[in-house]
C-alpha cells in the first residue's frame, strides 16, 4: 500500500516592508502629516491675506504717520504678520532635529535596542532590505514635506519684500535658511545622522539626543562652510571710504599699494586717528569687502543643498556597511565560539 505524500508546507512570503514601516510608524505618520499641513496652510495665509493686510497698514502709516499727519493705520495686521512669519520660520527650522531625533530614537534605535530588527532579518527579510525600507520611506517623506514648505515660506516672504517695512533681509540667517531647498537638505541630512546613530548605539534614549546634539554640529559647519562655496563678489573703496555692500559678508580687509587685498580683522576703515596711523604703517590704499549679493541667494541655497544631499547619500552607505558587518559577523564569531567550546 502506496503511503500518503503529506503536501509540501506552503511558503510564508516575508513581509511587506514599505506597508509594515508605515503600520509601524503611523503615529509619527499622523504627526507628521498634521504638521505639514498645519505649516502650509499658515504659509499660505501668511502669503495671501496677512501679506495684504500688513503692506496696506504700511501704506497707511507712511501716509499720515510718516507725514506728521494723525497715525491712521491697522497696527494689529503689522503684528499678526510679524507673529505668523517668526512662528512659521522657527517651527520649519526645528524640522531637521525632530527628524534626526525621532530616526534616532524610533526608527532604527528603538528596533536594535528590543531585538525586532534581528527578529525581521529570521522572517525572510534580509537587513540590508530591512534598513533600506526604513531609510527611503522616511526620507521620501520628510525631503518632500519639507521642501513644499521651503518653497511655500520662500514665496511667503516674496510676497512680503518691498512692501512691508519690517520684513526680514534676505540674508537674515532665519529667514535664509527656511526659505528654499536648504531646509530640506538639512531635514534629510539629519535624518540619516538620526538613522546612524540609532544603529550605532543600539538605545533610543542616548540616539535621541546624541542625533540632535549631531545635527546642531551639521548646521553649525553647513553655516561656516556655505559662504565659501560660490564665488564672492568684491567691493573697493578708497581711504575716504567705505566699501558699500548688500549682502552676507564674507572677508572684509585693506587693500596694500601692490593691488593685492590683506584681510584683517580691524582698522577695516579710517574712524580714528589710531587707525589711520595703524593702516599708514601698513600701508593701506583702500579697502575691501567680499560678500555675496541676492543674485547669489539661489547658487548658494542649491549648491549646499547638493552637498547636504551627497552628505546624506554617504551616511546612508555607512549605515549599510555597518548593518552588513554586524550581519555578517554574527554568524562567524557564533561558530568560532562554538569550535572553541
Amino acid at each position: 500500500m502506496t503511503a500518503a505524500l503529506s503536501a509540501p508546507a506552503p511558503v510564508t512570503p516575508a513581509p511587506r516592508q514599505v506597508r509594515w514601516v508605515l503600520r509601524l510608524h503611523r503615529p509619527a505618520l499622523y504627526a507628521w502629516a498634521v504638521l505639514v499641513a498645519g505649516l502650509a496652510g499658515a504659509l499660505l495665509w501668511l502669503w495671501g491675506p496677512l501679506t495684504d493686510a500688513a503692506a496696506a497698514a504700511w501704506q497707511d502709516y507712511n501716509a499720515t504717520c510718516a507725514r506728521g499727519r494723525p497715525c491712521q493705520y491697522d497696527q494689529d495686521a503689522i503684528l499678526r504678520y510679524k507673529d505668523v512669519y517668526q512662528y512659521t520660520t522657527n517651527a520649519l527650522l526645528a524640522i531637521p532635529f525632530l527628524a534626526a531625533a525621532w530616526a534616532g530614537a524610533a526608527l532604527t534605535g528603538r528596533e536594535v535596542e528590543t531585538g525586532t530588527a534581528r527578529l525581521a532579518w529570521t522572517q525572510g527579510v534580509t537587513p540590508l532590505r530591512w534598513l533600506a525600507a526604513r531609510l527611503t520611506v522616511p526620507a521620501v517623506l520628510v525631503t518632500a514635506g519639507t521642501g513644499l514648505l521651503g518653497m511655500l515660506h520662500q514665496r511667503a516672504w516674496s510676497a512680503g519684500h518691498g512692501r512691508i517695512d519690517t520684513a526680514k533681509p534676505w540674508e537674515d540667517v532665519l529667514t535664509f535658511y527656511a526659505g528654499g531647498p536648504l531646509i530640506a537638505g538639512l531635514a534629510l541630512a539629519g535624518l540619516l545622522i538620526g538613522a546612524l546613530v540609532g544603529l550605532l548605539t543600539g538605545r533610543s534614549l542616548v540616539a535621541l539626543c546624541v542625533s540632535a546634539l549631531s545635527t546642531a554640529v551639521l548646521w553649525i559647519a553647513a553655516h561656516m562652510t556655505l559662504p565659501h562655496l560660490w564665488p564672492v563678489a568684491t567691493s573697493v573703496s578708497g581711504r575716504r571710504g567705505f566699501p558699500s555692500y548688500s549682502g552676507i559678508k564674507v572677508e572684509e580687509g585693506i587693500v596694500t599699494s601692490s593691488g593685492a587685498h590683506r584681510p584683517v580683522s580691524s582698522c577695516t576703515a579710517d574712524l580714528s586717528p589710531g587707525c589711520r596711523a595703524l593702516n599708514d604703517r601698513r600701508g593701506t590704499v583702500g579697502f575691501y569687502i567680499d560678500y555675496h549679493p541676492y543674485s547669489h541667494r539661489w547658487p548658494l541655497q542649491l549648491v549646499t543643498t547638493g552637498v547636504l544631499v551627497a552628505l546624506a547619500a554617504v551616511l546612508a552607505v555607512l549605515a549599510c556597511l555597518l548593518v552588513r558587518r554586524r550581519t555578517t559577523g554574527a554568524p562567524a564569531r557564533r561558530k568560532t565560539a562554538g569550535a572553541a567550546g
